[in-house]
C-alpha cells in the first residue's frame, strides 16, 4: 500500500528530505520589449512614458516577437545543455492579477523553446548535478506600487513602462535538497547569464527573480507531500533565509500533526518569516490555450549550430583554464570566475604582465593578482559598494604597484595605503609617480632603519625581555612597532635582520 500524505502517521522522531525546484525569471537585454518597439530600458525613467497600446493592452492590437530575445533564449538553453525544440510556440496564461495589462500573459506552455539540460553545482567541496525542466520566452508585467494616503486609505499605483519587458523562465528541476544548495544554484545561473551577456542578472533591482517550490518527506520514501511556492526573495541571502525558514515551519507542521497545503507564501525579509498569500495555482487554472495572433516558432538545425558557435567561454571552463594556464589553486579560480567582470579584471593585469618584462614567473604573478583581488580589493568593493567595472584603480594600476613590491620599491603596508586612497578617485599618473609625490616609497637603507630600531628597542623594553627569555612571538610585535614608527615603509626582512642583531641571536619566527 503506497505511503499517505496524512500527517497522522508521522512523529516527531521522522527525519525529513528537503525537495527545491527552483524558477528564475530574467530580464533581457534587449533594447526593446518582447512584441512591440517600446524601448526595454526603463528602470530610471518616469511611471508610464515607456508605453503603447500593445503594451497597454488596448483591443484589437497586433504583436510581433522580438528576434534578439529569441536568440538570447536559445543561447541560454544551449548553455544549460538543453534540447533546443524544433517548433516552438507561444500561449496565452490567463489570470486576473492588475499588473497585467491584458488580463492574460503571453507566455509558452507546452512546447518551450529549451528542455531537458542541466547545470553543476558544487557545495561542500561536492558536485552535484542539478536538471533544468525547461527554458521559455514571456512578458513581463506591470509594476504595482502599494501605497497608503494620510487618511489611512490603501491604493495601488501601475506603473506600464516594465510591461512586456522580454522575460525568460528558467525551471529546474526538483533535485535542490538545501538552501545552501539554492543559493549556489541560483549563483551558478546568474554567472552564465552574464557571461552570456543576456542579462544583468541583478536580483536587487529585479532583473533576476526566483520563485522557490519548497516541500518535505520522510526520508526513504519516494512519494512528495504538498509543496509550496515561496516569492518575493530579492537576494541570495534572502532566498537561503526563505527556504531554510519554510523547511522547519513544514516540518513543525508535520510534527504537530496537521496537514500541510499547497498555497504561495512570501518573504517577508523584516520579520524573517514567511506568510500565506493564496491557494497555489494548477496548470489548467490558468486555461493555456495557443497565442493567435503570434506564429508558431520553427527552429533549423544550422541556425541553432550557429547560435551555438557564438557561445563565449563559460565559467566553468574558464575556471579550468586559469587553474591550468595561470596554476591557480581551485579555491582562486572559483571565486574569480563567478563574476565575469572579476574575471576580466584578473585577465586584463595578466595579459598586461605578459606583455612586459613582468612576464616571468606568471604563475606567482597570477597568484598575487588574486591573492589582491579577492582580499584587499573585494573588500573595498562592499564596503563602498562598488562594481568593479565601475572602479578607478585599473588593472594596469594593481600590475605596476604589485610590480613595485615585487622589486622591494613599496611595502604592503604602503601598498595598502596606496590603493584605499585612490580606489574611488583613480591615480591621475603613474604608481611609482604618486608613491613618489607621497612619500610611500619603502625604506631598504639600513642605517635609516637602524635608528627606528634603536627608537623601537628603547620604547618597549617588555618585548625586548620577552624576546630574550625564549618568546619567539614578540620579535613579531616588534617588527611591527618598526613598520609603524616608520608608517610602513620600513623593509620588513631588513628590520628583522637588524633587530635580530641588535637583540642578539637568531630565532624563527
Amino acid at each position: 500500500m503506497p505511503r499517505t500524505c496524512d500527517a497522522a502517521i508521522l512523529t516527531a522522531t521522522v527525519d525529513y528530505e528537503i525537495i527545491i525546484g527552483l524558477e528564475v525569471h530574467a530580464q533581457l537585454l534587449t533594447k526593446s520589449k518582447m512584441f512591440c518597439s517600446c524601448s526595454a530600458d526603463y528602470a530610471s525613467t518616469p511611471p508610464n512614458t515607456h508605453v503603447c497600446p500593445i503594451c497597454l493592452g488596448m483591443p484589437g492590437v497586433l504583436p510581433t516577437i522580438n528576434q534578439k530575445a529569441i536568440e538570447y533564449t536559445v543561447m541560454t538553453a544551449l548553455a544549460l545543455n538543453c534540447t533546443i525544440a524544433e517548433y516552438a510556440k507561444f500561449d496565452r496564461k490567463n489570470y486576473p492579477y492588475p499588473d497585467l495589462m491584458k488580463g492574460y500573459q503571453i507566455s509558452q506552455y507546452d512546447a518551450p523553446i529549451g528542455q531537458h539540460g542541466w547545470l553543476m553545482i558544487e557545495t561542500d567541496g561536492k558536485e552535484k548535478r542539478a536538471g533544468i525542466t525547461r527554458v521559455h520566452l514571456e512578458e513581463d508585467v506591470a509594476k504595482l506600487t502599494h501605497c497608503t494616503s494620510p487618511a489611512g486609505e490603501s491604493y495601488s499605483l501601475v506603473d506600464v513602462n516594465r510591461s512586456g519587458v522580454p522575460l525568460m523562465e528558467i525551471v529546474g528541476e526538483p533535485d535542490i535538497n538545501s538552501p545552501e544548495e539554492a543559493r549556489q544554484y541560483l549563483m551558478k545561473l546568474r554567472s552564465i547569464l552574464q557571461y552570456l551577456g543576456v542579462s544583468t542578472g541583478n536580483m536587487e533591482e529585479g532583473s533576476f527573480r526566483c520563485d522557490a517550490n519548497i516541500s518535505i518527506r520522510p526520508k526513504g520514501t519516494t512519494e512528495y507531500l504538498p509543496k509550496v511556492e515561496v516569492k518575493n526573495m530579492n537576494s541570495f541571502k534572502a532566498v537561503y533565509r526563505a527556504l531554510d525558514y519554510e523547511a522547519k515551519r513544514q516540518q513543525e507542521v508535520m510534527e504537530k500533526g496537521e496537514r500541510l497545503v499547497q498555497e504561495t507564501r512570501g518573504w517577508v525579509e523584516t520579520k524573517g518569516i514567511t506568510v500565506s498569500q493564496r491557494s497555489k495555482e494548477y496548470a489548467h487554472d490558468y486555461r493555456y490555450f495557443p497565442e493567435p495572433d503570434l506564429p508558431p516558432l520553427v527552429f533549423s538545425k544550422t541556425w541553432v549550430e550557429e547560435i551555438r558557435s557564438r557561445l563565449p567561454e563559460m565559467p566553468d571552463a574558464r575556471r579550468d583554464r586559469f587553474i591550468s594556464q595561470y596554476g591557480l589553486p581551485l579555491y582562486d579560480a572559483n571565486l574569480l570566475v563567478d563574476s565575469k567582470a572579476m574575471a576580466n579584471y584578473f585577465e586584463d593585469c595578466v595579459k598586461l604582465m605578459l606583455g612586459s618584462s613582468n612576464g616571468a614567473n606568471l604563475h606567482k604573478k597570477a597568484k598575487a593578482v588574486s591573492n589582491w583581488l579577492l582580499g584587499d580589493f573585494s573588500r573595498m568593493l562592499n564596503a563602498t559598494n562598488t562594481r568593479i567595472e565601475d572602479t578607478k584603480f585599473s588593472p594596469k594600476d594593481l600590475v605596476e604597484m604589485l610590480d613595485l613590491m615585487d622589486k622591494g620599491k613599496l611595502s604592503g603596508p604602503a601598498a595598502k595605503k596606496v590603493f584605499e586612497e585612490t580606489f574611488s578617485t583613480g591615480i591621475g599618473m603613474s604608481v611609482s609617480k604618486f608613491v613618489a609625490e607621497k612619500g610611500l616609497s619603502q625604506m631598504s637603507d639600513s642605517s635609516e632603519i637602524e635608528k627606528s630600531v634603536a627608537e623601537v628597542i628603547a620604547g618597549n623594553s617588555q618585548a625586548v625581555a620577552d624576546y630574550q627569555s625564549g618568546k619567539e612571538q614578540a620579535l613579531a610585535f616588534l617588527i611591527g612597532q618598526v613598520m609603524k614608527v616608520t608608517k610602513g615603509r620600513a623593509n620588513p626582512a631588513i628590520a628583522k635582520e637588524i633587530l635580530l642583531q641588535k637583540l642578539g641571536g637568531k630565532q624563527n619566527v
